[in-house]
């Protein structure tokens, strides 16, 4: 135990402070227990007593011969006899571990580990005599009676009676009569104790009767409210526990001989204890290894290790104490880590608890987390994890309390002790993050530095602190000075007390806090330097005229501020960014910062005038192709002319900051322009909006020649009067979409315009100080890609809009109804044509190929559509095909325009897809059925083989694709797909 604590530093002079203590503050309240609530009412002397049962039980189980019952007149015999009997009762390996001598030659190995040196009174106060306390407890007048044994000294550290000691041996004799070579791990100590004793082993009924129902509680403490291995709901022995304790407040249980209750009460306790967390079967009973139980009794065992008569110190005798309290583990379920975690909060909770005036036990306290720390790390078990972290969790609320604002709690002449409670308070937070916290092993452990994150947030809050209540002192000396002619202003008062107490700060309290954050100081002045602009910001937006006061709290925060700076730089001078990070924390203080929060309210209520101009503009424009002569809206042009003004407006303000307000200004402009943007596209569709939904699949229908010419007749007729026009409505609209489309190109076109005019405005204002070339960004990007993408997405919309909306009768209602020959393409060509036309004298020359090429793709799209899900209208034989690359070519040749269309290129890659498509329907049906089959199983597997899976319609045809080959066999008009239709799918003729 002793290598737990080393010594960290010099001497132990130096450490120990007997003069000096912390600010008085409520300690017990302060200071919770981290174990958490026993819920069981065990009062402290009733978990003391039954520790002490507990200690002498295991000593005298361990020990070497059975306990002999030793009056108090007959432990502590003179000193000369002590003296003449030590040799000899030294020489004896078989003396009981609770009779061994005590000796006072040699200093303690623990407290010179502890670095705490033996106390000088512990000679002189052996020698005095003091008269018992109540019960043969000593009382703390003049001095404590020396014990004579471990165990004596342990009785009267832990406060009990001789009479009660004298109850307890009388009793674990009788057990071990009973029971020889019985373990003390092999019992229930207080099922035990309640079979040895009656209301006559004690002074009154009173006492008996406590005694009876602490023994009961703890049972119920150990069994029932936090046994070693979890309780089912419906354990039955437990819920008989629970009614024998239950009814003992009725019916009191007879003790003191075996009784019909009793057995009743061992019988449901034995069954209890007895219980094993693994398979195998054990001897061993679990009734006070329970947490947090067992942690509570401990911690009592602990309290031997303090004088009871010195608050707070360490007893000399420490060594052998926990010599012998150590052998209680296997009953408590102790281990080293345990107690080396309870250890650490009885050091830690004494110096809270004794008035914070023995710095030695916190020093110690430091040095004990050192072998917390290490456990920590070496172990991850749940139930350790939970106490370890409370406990920690306590012991770092209790220094954050301290350290959030250590300028009011620590000085100069209690400073020395804030380096120990700063060690305890950052190693707590190491372990809580570091080994119990599940977010700081999801993230890398470089990425975290806990120990540097709590100093600057100890920094910060202690400042900010610090900072609040010099404002309310500076506050208060401006009141007292109001009489004065010209009283100092509350900001230049309060800059002469900061730099007081930054000056303070580098000088008492860095050079500690550097240990854990290299740039302490900086932080700190950083901290300062924050919370003083914040007040000055306040102070320079009131103002609305340069006063005398004005100019003197600027002259104040200008020094102050450059005080501060230098702090900073000095301290980050071997910072790896050379302080930059911190400099960056500090800017500065600018009294132009009004000025610029008027800009922007200016800039605010010119874009918001410019959005609700947008919104009611939009509302009013028709779109009127005939409204210029470049065919572009007026609510286009008019936008970009209020833009245009509002940066001549901007330049123009008389202001030296131009360059650091242009951004809010341009990002409000951009905003407004995607706004516009947004507004044009809105409600003209996108490709999937015309694009019609499938028909499902049928299968064709094998009809007679006769039927056939009388169904091209009603078709041809019903389509004859549609043929070659085009209806009014949809021919505005086009137009109308081409103005959208025209509208928003211009604006894509200008927007390069404006670029250049924001560049040349910023080299002509005398505050630019970057190169505008270099590093400076003008564009106005949001609506440049609004633009850009507006563009493309009114192309394909209008395309697919033309395609399957306008030309609906001639390609979607006409092309290839009833038989392929009487129902060609060229009714979809001519229409095609005229808006082919139409576009080209209306569209912008550099957007007219793009929205062309739209068309096309959207022509090629349709025309494989109406082949590959036309519907039950159409049906194709292999004879078809010539026809369909005929029409298809026709298509084609429409965009070439004779070599004055698109590009050949462009035009061969749009049509690859029908291109591909075309082969299949001049293939045979049983080729194509085989191909299919081949197709399907190959995606599928052999079991496809019973029953072919109807593939999905994914819209990308391929020769390839099952889903493409199968809607080929869907149209084609022969008896053998039609077969193949019905046996495999059961496709119907008609929907």
């Amino acid at each position: 135990m002793a290598r737990l604590f080393k010594e960290r530093g010099g001497g132990t002079d130096s450490r120990r402070l007997s003069t000096s203590s912390l600010p008085t503050m409520p300690s017990l309240s302060d200071l919770p227990s981290p174990f958490g609530p026993l819920s069981v009412p065990l009062s402290d002397p009733e978990l003391r007593e039954s520790a002490y049962e507990v200690f002498v039980a295991s000593c005298r189980s361990t020990g070497a011969k059975p306990l002999t019952y030793i009056p108090q007149s007959d432990r502590t015999p003179p000193s000369s006899e002590r003296s003449a009997n030590s040799s000899s009762s030294s020489s004896s390996s078989a003396v009981s571990s609770l009779q061994r001598s005590l000796t006072s030659t040699a200093a303690s190995k623990m407290k010179k580990a502890l670095g705490l040196k033996s106390s000088s009174s512990s000679s002189t106060t052996s020698s005095k005599k003091s008269s018992p306390g109540k019960d043969g407890i000593p009382g703390g007048g003049a001095g404590r009676k020396r014990a004579a044994t471990v165990g004596e000294l342990v009785r009267v550290q832990m406060r009990v009676s001789e009479q009660t000691d004298s109850r307890i041996r009388r009793g674990l004799l009788r057990i071990a009569a009973g029971q020889l070579g019985k373990r003390i791990e092999s019992m229930v100590l207080p099922l035990e104790l309640l079979q040895q004793f009656k209301a006559s082993d004690f002074l009154d009924q009173q006492e008996y009767e406590a005694w009876r129902s602490r023994n009961l509680k703890l049972l119920e403490a150990g069994l029932l409210v936090h046994p070693h291995v979890p309780l089912e709901k419906s354990d039955v022995a437990s819920q008989r526990l629970r009614q024998i304790i239950r009814g003992a407040s009725e019916r009191p249980i007879e003790t003191g001989r075996n009784s019909e209750s009793l057995q009743v009460l061992r019988n449901a306790v034995m069954t209890l204890a007895c219980r094993s967390s693994d398979e195998f079967a054990s001897d061993t009973c679990h009734w006070a290894d329970g947490f947090p139980l067992n942690l509570y009794l401990y911690q009592m065992l602990l309290e031997a290790c303090f004088d009871s008569t010195e608050e707070g110190s360490i007893i000399e005798e420490i060594d052998e104490v926990l010599e012998l309290i150590k052998k209680t583990w296997s009953v408590l379920g102790i281990n080293q880590m345990l107690h080396n975690l309870i250890f650490l909060w009885m050091l830690f909770h004494r110096f809270v608890t004794t008035g914070q005036v023995d710095n030695d036990l916190l020093f110690a306290a430091d040095n004990q987390l050192i072998e917390v720390v290490k456990d920590a790390k070496s172990t991850k078990d749940p139930i350790y994890s939970k106490v370890l972290g409370s406990t920690l969790s306590s012991i770092m609320g209790w220094t954050e309390k301290r350290l959030l604002a250590y300028h009011d709690t620590f000085n100069s002449s209690n400073i020395e002790i804030m380096e120990c409670i700063v060690s305890l308070g950052v190693s707590a937070a190491k372990v809580l993050v570091e080994d119990i916290s599940n977010e700081y092993r999801r993230r890398r452990r470089e990425e975290v530095d806990v120990a540097r994150s709590r100093i600057d947030t100890y920094i910060r809050s202690s400042l900010r602190t610090a900072f609040a209540q010099r404002m309310e002192k500076a506050d208060s000396s401006r009141r007292s000075s109001r009489n004065q002619n010209s009283p100092t202003p509350v900001l230049a008062i309060l800059a002469n007390d900061i730099g007081d107490l930054a000056s303070k700060e580098k000088e008492l309290f860095s050079p500690i806090l550097k240990k854990w954050h290299p740039l302490a100081a900086g932080v700190a002045v950083a901290t300062l330097h924050s919370c003083y602009g914040n007040e000055l910001k306040q102070f320079i937006s009131s103002v609305t005229e340069l006063t005398v006061d004005y100019v003197q709290v600027l002259k104040a925060a200008d020094k102050l501020e450059k005080d501060l700076v230098h702090i900073a730089v000095e301290d980050s001078v071997d910072s790896d960014d050379g302080g930059k990070a911190l400099i960056r924390e500090m800017p500065p203080y600018e009294a132009e910062s009004s000025i610029a929060d008027l800009v922007k309210k200016w800039i605010q209520t010119r874009v918001g005038k410019l959005k609700e101009w947008v919104d009611r503009n939009l509302q009013q424009e028709v779109w009127n192709p005939r409204a210029n002569k470049e065919n572009i809206a007026p609510s286009a042009v008019d936008i970009l002319r209020i833009v245009d003004e509002t940066l001549d407006a901007f330049f123009q303000l008389p202001i030296p900051m131009h360059q650091a307000l242009l951004p809010d200004l341009m990002i409000g402009l951009d905003r407004s322009l995607q706004h516009y943007i947004s507004k044009v596209k809105s409600g003209c569709g996108t490709r999937n909006t015309f694009i019609p939904a499938l028909p499902a699949l049928t299968r064709c229908e094998i009809s007679s020649s006769l039927f056939k010419k009388k169904d091209r007749s009603q078709n041809s007729q019903k389509r004859k009067p549609q043929d070659g026009t085009m209806n009014r409505e949809n021919s505005n609209s086009l137009l109308q979409l081409c103005v959208r489309m025209n509208s928003l190109y211009h604006i894509r076109a200008e927007l390069e315009n404006l670029e250049k005019k924001i560049r040349t405005c910023l080299r002509n204002v005398e505050s630019a100080q970057v190169d505008i070339s270099n590093g400076f960004d003008t564009k106005l990007e949001l609506s440049l890609a609004a633009s850009q993408e507006g563009v493309q997405q009114m192309c394909e919309s209008t395309a697919y809009r033309v395609v399957f909306h306008d030309l609906k009768h001639v390609l979607w209602d006409g092309l290839y109804v009833g038989e392929p020959a009487s129902s060609r393409i060229h009714p979809l060509l001519k229409e095609i044509d005229l808006n082919l036309e139409m576009i080209s004298t209306t569209v912008h020359s550099r957007v007219r190929n793009r929205m062309i090429t739209a068309l096309m793709k959207a022509s090629f799209d349709g025309f494989l559509l109406v082949l590959l899900a036309g519907g039950p209208s159409r049906a194709f034989t292999r004879q078809d095909t010539q026809i369909l690359e005929d029409d298809f070519k026709s298509l084609k040749d429409l965009y070439l325009a004779d070599g004055d269309g698109l590009p050949e290129e462009l035009v061969e890659k749009a049509a690859a897809q029908v291109r591909n498509v075309l082969p299949l329907f001049r293939t045979d049906t049983e080729s194509l059925i085989e191909r299919y089959k081949h197709l399907i199983i190959e995606a599928h597997g052999p079991a496809a083989k019973s029953r072919y899976p109807l593939p999905p319609t994914s819209g990308h045809w391929s020769p390839t694709e099952p889903n493409t080959i199968l809607r080929v066999l869907c149209y084609r008009s022969e008896e053998a797909a039609t077969k193949f239709l019905k046996k495999t799918y059961n496709f119907p003729k008609k929907l």
